[in-house]
């Protein structure tokens, strides 16, 4: 009887832990997850009674407000967005019947006052009411504006600007945008938009970079050793590519050139055949230490940033799987990036190889005023060495000063570049093909002493990216150095 009871307590013990690991799972150690499930509205009812901090730009331009509506136990607060559309993206929407996104969704916490729960809980049990904190972002609204009018007179596409040496985003800009204000009532509707409003192009859409990419490919040769700045490699019209022609534009022959000149004139053939030397393997390596087949470590939800690289329907490849690296080196194949990823791309190679998080937040301020938290600026990784960096900067002066970027030239201002233009065999929207182009640019200035980094992609147009996207790129650099 006795070794019975013992078994029946023994049991009773064993059910009794297993009680509290779940409890203890689901209350404390996998809160945050069930917070963030669009399907638990508990958390926005509750939030609906709490005074929702602001979200305002770097000079002080308030992007998000709440407002009262109704009095004592019906008094509730719903969220307006004064600047309408010019940051539906990345702002994103917080309302109780629709949920959160986007920045409203990633500082929550902080949003609705629960980055101190000890202040929270002194507030009810002193009879006070739990206030939000204020976000200042690093959003520039006159940058922020400059790309997204660029960008609706190119067409739909994104622009994003960085400043290198301390990860801030200081545009983050999507086209189509939408107006946050509309949520509640057309969410349906802009959810069905053929043009896909709702989809932050910025870090979200997916495209093939083209030549741009030839810069990943100059920083794997030159940080390998593959190569250096005086290296010449023979760069005939046409080469074979794994039993397929690879051709430079109109089959031009240059012959054997160094990596400047072939980064200026776009040289694919040249490339290309980089591409095959430094192999497979080493470029995948580069690839990574930039950030391709990783979610980039921005401020925002990690379901809503996509990651880049070479895809086969929808799963990433890596270095084990059979890869035309002569393609890839000249960013076809089957590449695909987010103009976030090349961003930071190319605010690696302004800060000397060394690539910082970036980060749209700057500071948090409590209803007192005072600043409760402060962007503290990180690095990511270091993706090439400081030498590599400065030999990739002055080749890419070159493709603005005398090659394809002329159209990103700034009077008085060094500016670095790459130009790039891509067909677009897997854009559903716009059908694929050779008559419909991803054009880029991506560059840097001042090139001396670089101050912000951008990337500027428009999709689905006839024309290259030295003609559409370089002075999209020129505009929004000219904006943030004249202090809008």
């Amino acid at each position: 009887m006795n070794r019975q009871i013992v078994k029946l307590f023994g049991l009773i013990v064993v059910l009794f832990g297993v009680l509290i690991g779940f409890t203890s799972y689901w209350s404390v150690f996998d809160a945050q997850a069930l917070k963030e499930k669009t399907a638990n509205k508990r958390p926005l009812f509750e939030q609906q009674r709490i005074e929702r901090g602001r979200i305002l730009a770097a000079d002080g331009t308030v992007i998000a407000r709440s407002v009262p509506k109704g009095r004592g136990d019906n008094l509730r607060y719903v969220r307006r967005y004064p600047e309408g559309p010019l940051y539906g993206h990345p702002i994103g929407y917080s309302f109780v019947r629709q949920g959160d996104s986007e920045f409203e969704q990633f500082h929550n916490d902080e949003l609705v006052g629960n980055e101190s729960e000890l202040t929270s809980l002194l507030d009810e049990l002193g009879g006070g009411r739990q206030e939000g904190d204020d976000v200042v972002t690093n959003l520039d609204p006159a940058a922020q504006r400059v790309a997204l009018d660029d960008l609706e007179a190119a067409g739909f596409g994104a622009v994003v600007a960085i400043e290198p040496q301390s990860g801030r985003v200081r545009v983050l800009a999507s086209n189509p945008s939408y107006d946050p204000n509309l949520v509640p009532e057309r969410l349906s509707e802009l959810n069905t938009d053929s043009t896909s409003p709702l989809l932050d192009r910025a870090t979200q859409g997916q495209y093939p970079p083209g030549s741009t990419f030839k810069v990943v490919t100059a920083a794997a040769g030159l940080d390998s050793g593959t190569i250096d700045p005086g290296t010449t490699i023979d760069a005939p019209g046409t080469i074979d590519a794994q039993g397929r022609p690879l051709s430079n534009d109109f089959t031009q022959s240059f012959g054997p050139i160094p990596l400047d000149t072939a980064l200026t004139l776009s040289v694919n053939t040249w490339f290309a055949q980089l591409g095959q030397r430094v192999g497979e393997e080493t470029m995948f390596e580069y690839m990574d230490r930039f950030g391709l087949g990783s979610t980039p470590p921005i401020d925002l939800p990690s379901d809503q940033v996509y990651r880049s690289g070479l895809f086969e329907v929808g799963e990433l490849l890596g270095s084990g799987d059979p890869v035309d690296p002569a393609r890839l080196a000249i960013g076809q194949e089957r590449l695909a990036v987010t103009p976030l990823q090349m961003a930071m791309v190319t605010a690696a190679i302004a800060n000397g190889g060394r690539l910082m998080k970036p980060q749209i937040w700057s500071r948090v301020v409590d209803p007192d005023g005072r600043v409760a938290k402060r962007l503290d600026p990180s690095e990511y990784s270091e993706p090439v060495g400081e030498e590599t960096a400065a030999e990739l900067s002055a080749a890419m002066q070159g493709v603005v000063s005398a090659g394809t970027g002329t159209n990103a030239a700034i009077p008085g201002v060094a500016v670095a570049g790459k130009t790039g233009t891509a067909e677009t065999p897997f854009n559903e929207t716009c059908g694929g093909g050779s008559d419909e182009n991803q054009a880029w640019f991506i560059g840097f200035a001042p090139a001396d002493d670089p101050q912000i980094a951008v990337a500027a992609t428009v999709e689905c147009t006839t024309q290259f990216g030295g003609d559409v996207a370089a002075p999209i790129f020129r505009d929004v650099v000219e904006t943030i150095l004249n202090g809008g």
